[in-house]
This record gives C-alpha cells, structure tokens and sequence, in this order.
C-alpha cells in the first residue's frame, strides 16, 4: 500500500504509523510543506493520504499560500474514495473539507487529559472498544464541529470534539496518538513557547515526566490503522 503524507514541519513526522508501515511493507510518499516549492502528488499516486499536524491554523492562507494547494489535494483525496486519516491540524483540515467551522477554540489544550468516547463509537467496527477514558496527548488552539453524516469518536472537558470518521475511510483525530517520546522533546523544543498557563495547559517538565504515557494513545491509534487497512486491502 502506497501512504502520502502531508508534513508541516521536520519534526512532526508520523511517529508510530512508520513502524506500522514497515512491519507491513507500506511504502510512503511526502510532500513537506515546510521546504519550498511542495508538490502535490495527483490522487492515483497513492492509496492513503495522512494529514500531520502544525503550528499553522486552517484558517492562514494569507501567510501560508500553499494551504489552498493542500486544501484542494484534500478535497480530491476525499472525492476520490481515498482513505484520508487527519491528526491536529489535519483533522481541522478534514473537518473543513468536509463542510464543518474550524475556529479558535476558547482554551489552549496542551498535555495528557482524558478523552471520552460516546457510545456510538464504542459502536463503531473501527474503534471499538475504546477505553474509557482514554488518556492522551493533545496540543492544540484551535477547534471543530462535528461534520454534516460523520460519525464522533470522542470528547473531552476542554474540546468537544476530538475525532470523527466519516463514510468509514475519512478520519479526524485531534488529538496526537501518532507521537513517540522523541517528537514531543522536539515539540517542547521548537513550541514550548506555546505553553501559555491556563486551565488545561501542562508545563514542559511534567509533559516529559509523562512522555511514558504516550502508549495508550499508541495503541489506540494502531488498531485503528489495522482496520482501516482490513477494509482497504479486502
């Protein structure tokens, strides 16, 4: 299987999905939106489009030009029948696509809280069953709603959607189940200065005191992968 990946910075990579896909014998494709000039692949170069997240907000194109290209690559990934997974900015990217607002949410979430699954996602073939709560990373200012026909996954205290599938192949995850110990140091390095002190925002000591309990979210995200690959490859 062919994987394409939207990065939006050198050290957001996709983490754990590139064990999944060399355990597999997936191969992978980038555009890297962060290095000058980035190409967008037409739809039947791959068979997965994956959306990274990044410090840029859906909303920016003024500042970040390339986001119209990224928004149309999108929009054809999901006219295409291709299966699209969104973490971050990527879900909000999705969400967008798919005809939601994305706005600026009313509090910064940034560290380990709990998300909450609704009971038709425990429903759901793809996800179920989900602990709960699931505690994992998130790292976000900005917001979504639940788009028109999708599925949601989960919710927490601060955000009220955290994910959602639509037509069982389009998937939003705010929330960042992709990140190893390594990538949160790298994040803390380059975004720490995002750290602002507010209600549901950890400081960088105890996020990486707490790197240790990236695993949950991990394993979470690999079962995921695992059925979303069973339906492709069928």
């Amino acid at each position: 299987m062919r994987i394409h990946c939207y990065q939006h910075a050198a050290f957001e990579t996709p983490g754990v999905l590139l064990d999944w896909a060399a355990h597999h014998g997936h191969t992978w494709t980038y555009t890297r939106l962060y290095e000058p000039g980035p190409q967008f692949p037409p739809t039947t170069d791959y068979d997965w489009l994956l959306v990274l997240g990044g410090v840029m907000g859906v909303h920016e194109e003024a500042e970040y030009p390339w986001l119209r290209n990224e928004k149309a690559g999108i929009q054809a990934a999901i006219g295409a029948g291709k299966v699209v997974l969104g973490i971050c900015l990527g879900a909000q990217l999705l969400a967008e696509a798919l005809g939601a607002t994305v706005y600026r949410s009313p509090a910064l979430e940034i560290g380990f809280w709990p998300v909450y699954p609704p009971a038709i996602a425990q429903q759901h073939p793809f996800v179920a069953p989900l602990p709960e709560p699931l505690t994992v990373l998130h790292w976000h200012g900005d917001a979504f709603e639940l788009p028109s026909d999708a599925v949601p996954l989960a919710s927490s205290a601060a955000c009220a959607q955290q994910g959602f599938i639509f037509d069982n192949r389009v998937v939003g995850l705010q929330f960042h189940p992709e990140l190893t110990p390594e990538i949160l140091a790298a994040m803390l390095h380059h975004d720490g200065h995002e750290l602002v002190p507010g209600p549901w925002v950890q400081s960088a000591a105890e996020l990486r005191a707490r790197a240790g309990e990236l695993a949950p979210g991990n394993a979470f995200l690999l079962g995921l992968l695992d059925r979303l690959a069973a339906q492709t490859l069928r």
